[in-house]
């Protein structure tokens, strides 16, 4: 039968968890969603409890499902989220700080009107952006002081969401991060590949709350059995959730592309053991760590909100009870009828990066119906990574032969042609549209010898289609995307 492997994908509103065979397939899997938090206009929060009991419940479901008990496990992630947990007894003392929140934004501001931004993406490969976890971590320092005191007493220790899961694991045992979900928290030296002592400084962090780096593949430690699940196997993957995705495209070489369609969506491309430069609009992170030493990297486009658009059409409007429902909806009516949605709930990311925009629709009519917003949303998505491709395309000379898709959101059909329409390129999509969880049992197997190289997993790829620009549709995608473009200026700035 084979050596199985356990994979945790804990995502923004919820956790997978995967069973995944020495062939590369799923055989069993589980999920619950926790809820979210908005304590105020452009806050988003979750409570890690939750968050745990969401993990343990998705775990225990796969388990029960699967033939056989797994021989290690790997984690992915949401990256950039800020938690804070005690060092001896794991509880939390406030609800972490996603990634989408902007709360932050005036730090941001406020250190870039000092000039500090250059300095911080010529070290990290980001910008001074609210999405990230430093200035996260500064409003804590700032604005809950005493929660700040028992983070530099070392009685509190912080953490991005794999850091935390870990520790529940492992009963506290171990404190650490691997490099590509270092890469994103503006206080990891890309260069030196270690935590910055200046950026820390510049942020004020204590260094000793950081968790140490450790490879995206191999051993860091076994898991507890009495606090999870019965198990005591090893914990051998680790990577943040976009770079896992690229992982399970088995995205290993350079120029490989893939977009994933979750909460939001994330253009990542291969740029090998070269550290790309980041540009007005990308960015640059690791792709992967190795036992060795060595690191590869990547480019990275991101769109905070496509998937979540949809939920919100489910969760606030009440216009479709399920996600699925949305393709249905929208081919009930030929187009959009010139409706626009700008899906930013919170901010725009590349290429605008616009912590102050918010959502609208526009262009609404009296004959406007569920079936044009619906439409509008799917072509949000589209638009939304046209934006980014074409950023690739005339600030980094990327230029891409076809584009691998997959998250939840890649199983509609209408949205994967409207996006081949959009770009003008094939749009493959994997098999396995949860390649997130996928990439992080790849990083797991590796780790403990199920395979020996990447080569043997770039074999295992499958495709489930490939979606060809439709000639006669690439006109009106074009137009399209011009109206897009006006909708999005006038989202721009909003919260100010």
């Amino acid at each position: 039968m084979g050596a199985h492997l356990l994979a945790i994908d804990a995502g923004t509103t919820g956790v997978t968890a995967l069973i995944v065979d020495a062939s590369g397939h799923v055989v069993a899997q589980g999920y619950r969603e926790f809820p979210q938090y908005f304590p105020a206009d452009g806050q988003v929060e979750h409570d890690l409890g939750e968050v745990w009991a969401a993990t343990l419940e998705a775990c225990r479901d796969a388990l029960a499902a699967s033939p056989t008990p797994p021989v290690a496990v790997g984690i992915t992630n949401q990256r950039e989220t800020v938690c804070l947990w005690d060092a001896e007894t794991l509880g939390s003392p406030r609800r972490a700080i996603v990634w989408q929140d902007r709360r932050t934004a005036p730090i941001c501001d406020h250190l870039r009107a000092e000039g500090r931004e250059p300095f911080v993406t010529q070290r990290t490969g980001l910008r001074l952006d609210p999405y990230f976890s430093a200035t996260k971590l500064t409003w804590l320092r700032l604005s809950e002081p005493t929660t700040w005191h028992h983070v530099e007493s070392g009685r509190v220790v912080v953490g991005t969401v794999d850091s935390y899961l870990i520790a529940r694991m492992t009963r506290g045992l171990h404190h650490v991060t691997d490099h590509t979900n270092a890469s994103r928290t503006l206080l990891y030296d890309l260069d030196s590949a270690t935590w910055s002592p200046e950026l820390c400084d510049l942020f004020g962090v204590p260094m000793s709350a950081l968790p140490q780096i450790v490879p995206s593949t191999g051993t860091i430690g076994m898991t507890d059995p009495a606090s999870f699940l019965g198990l005591s196997i090893p914990i051998s993957g680790i990577a943040g959730d976009q770079q896992a995705a690229l992982i399970g495209q088995a995205g290993f070489a350079p120029g490989d592309a893939k977009c994933t369609y979750g909460t939001g969506s994330f253009l990542l491309v291969n740029t090998g053991e070269h550290r790309p430069t980041p540009t007005h609009g990308l960015l640059a992170t690791v792709a992967l760590g190795f036992p060795d030493g060595r690191r590869t990297f990547a480019l990275e486009g991101a769109v905070f909100i496509t998937g979540a658009a949809v939920q919100w059409l489910r969760d606030g409007l009440g216009i479709i009870t399920t996600a699925s429902e949305i393709e249905a909806l929208a081919r009930s009516v030929p187009d959009s009828g010139n409706v626009v949605f700008v899906p930013a709930l919170t901010g725009l990311g590349a290429p605008d990066w616009d912590s102050q925009a918010r959502g609208l629709i526009i262009g609404l009519t009296r004959g406007t119906t569920r079936g044009h917003i619906a439409r509008a949303t799917l072509e949000a998505i589209a638009y939304q990574v046209r934006d980014v491709v074409d950023l690739m395309r005339s600030e980094a000379r990327v230029h891409l032969p076809d584009l691998r898709v997959d998250g939840g959101a890649a199983s509609n059909d209408l949205l994967c042609q409207i996006q081949a329409d959009v770009l003008g390129v094939p749009v493959d999509r994997s098999a396995q549209l949860q390649t997130t969880g996928l990439g992080a049992a790849y990083l797991a197997g590796l780790g403990v010898g199920v395979w020996s190289s990447i080569d043997d997993l770039a074999r295992m790829r499958e495709s489930s289609g490939r979606f060809v620009s439709d000639s006669a549709n690439r006109d009106i995608a074009s137009s399209g995307h011009l109206r897009w473009r006006r909708a999005v200026e006038r989202s721009r700035d909003w919260a100010i």
